[in-house]
């Protein structure tokens, strides 16, 4: 679309104003909150009685001044705020269900055995990091004076890291850190992730003295979790672990179930779970694993339990909700996706985050790694995993939660066009015509989002 200056889309939107349509238009704009990236729909549809088949309403897009406008609905706060926050809040919603009930989870589920679990990557090579004690930071990486690595490079680093130090997550010698091994671990940290989860279901059932087939008959596993990048250009994952009865959050959970068998059981497979990496002829021998730093803490909204740090279910869901909606941006990577080499030139990123680009697209081009994909989600640093997950039965889904607003939204519409006595059914032919705002709009768009005196005109 045309790209217009501020003082010229304004003058354009006052035009449009004046055109008879506007009101159509501007609510088509409105009713998006202020989506960034809006999908164009043309077509038709009619409202239909389901009782005597006779056409109740009619419209096109037509109606909304030629096009029907829809939310782009991308999760991810940096390419579209309004969409990432509905996406956040339904991801709080869900996860919050599975921690005290609702959206058709039962409350009981609130005292069902539950822990807050952060899984962290392994090391590949020290970087600069800022440590805290007691509310004092303290040096970055304190060693003897003139130890060096092989490289000659200082090992030490005696400096306290403020938070918005450039240099955090950077390593102290490049040349030594892995980032072979960092990629490689990013590409199989979901399957990381599963042989976790299958570790865990065995690790409980033989504290509780059972065989695998023996749990599934009296207790199950259920979990959500979210991938968060850190300034290391590593993922961490996040994960609430809950221990149902066989039928999941609908049933009670054996006797034996309890919260310091689930955290002890997560902690002793955390520490067991191993993948070999492939290729070893290539890039050398490596094992991949998760980093020894875990934590695991009750989830609980009263007390303390076994002197352990709680987590209460408000604070949990939060946090994963908050994290769903970022991406690799916030290790300093970009948006969109790296579709040639040349493009890496001019990449507006730190030079440890363009080692790892230029990992994955290095062993990305070998044929020994081409299934993985690397070159595909360079742009990632590797990963390219899903950022939040659940098990089936953890609580609701995504598409319930968007169903349910769909509906309502229905309802209120059917309502208003004074067809709510109505049994109907709506059908419906659209296609695909372009995205995007005109300059008009996007000055409409962005007064919505910055809660502007356009939108309740």
């Amino acid at each position: 679309m045309t790209t217009l200056l501020p003082g010229s889309a304004a003058a354009a939107l006052v035009a449009r104003a004046a055109e008879p349509d506007f009101a159509a238009w501007r609510r088509n704009i409105v009713r998006l909150g202020g989506c960034t990236n809006p999908i164009h729909l043309v077509g038709t549809a009619t409202v239909y009685d389901t009782t005597t088949g006779a056409a109740l309403l009619s419209y096109g897009s037509d109606v909304y001044g030629g096009r029907l406008l829809t939310s782009c609905g991308n999760r991810r706060a940096t390419v579209c705020p309004a969409c990432s926050t509905v996406y956040r809040a339904d991801t709080y919603q869900l996860v919050r269900a599975g921690l005290v009930g609702g959206k058709e989870v039962p409350e009981a589920v609130s005292g069902h055995p539950r822990v807050f679990a952060t899984l962290t990557a392994p090391g590949f090579g020290p970087v600069h990091t800022r440590r805290e004690r007691d509310g004092r930071v303290r040096a970055c990486r304190p060693r003897r004076v003139g130890e060096c690595c092989p490289h000659g490079t200082p090992a030490e680093c005696r400096e306290r890291h403020p938070a918005d130090d450039p240099r955090l997550g950077e390593p102290l010698c490049p040349r030594c850190y892995d980032y072979a091994g960092a990629v490689l671990w990013h590409a199989f940290a979901g399957r990381l992730w599963h042989r976790f989860g299958l570790e865990l279901r065995r690790e409980v059932a033989r504290r509780a003295g059972l065989s695998r087939t023996e749990f599934g008959e009296v207790a199950r596993l259920s979990y959500a979790k979210v991938a968060e990048y850190q300034r290391r250009g590593l993922v961490h994952f996040h994960a609430v672990i809950r221990l149902d009865g066989p039928d999941g959050p609908d049933s009670v959970p054996p006797g034996w179930a309890t919260v310091p068998l689930l955290m002890n059981a997560v902690r002793a497979v955390v520490g067991r779970v191993r993948l070999a990496a492939p290729d070893a002829d290539v890039v050398g021998p490596r094992v991949l694993r998760f980093g020894t730093q875990v934590d695991v803490r009750p989830v609980t909204s009263y007390g303390r339990d076994a002197g352990e740090r709680p987590a209460s279910a408000g604070a949990v869901a939060g946090y994963i909700a908050k994290y769903a909606t970022k991406g690799a941006e916030s290790a300093g990577a970009v948006d969109g996706r790296i579709h040639h080499a040349r493009d890496m030139v001019m990449l507006p990123v730190r030079a440890h985050v363009l080692r790892m680009v230029g990992t994955c697209w290095w062993l990305g081009g070998l044929p020994e790694f081409k299934p993985l994909g690397l070159r595909r989600w360079a742009h990632m640093l590797g990963y390219g995993g899903h950022f939040s997950t659940k098990s089936r039965r953890y609580s609701t889904t995504l598409t319930a939660l968007r169903q349910a607003r769909a509906d309502h939204r229905a309802e209120q519409q059917r309502v208003s066009l004074g067809l709510a006595d109505y049994p109907t059914v709506t059908v419906g032919e659209w296609r695909y015509a372009g995205r995007g705002y005109s300059p008009e709009a996007a000055l409409l768009a962005a007064s919505v989002r910055e809660g502007g005196g356009l939108h309740g005109a």
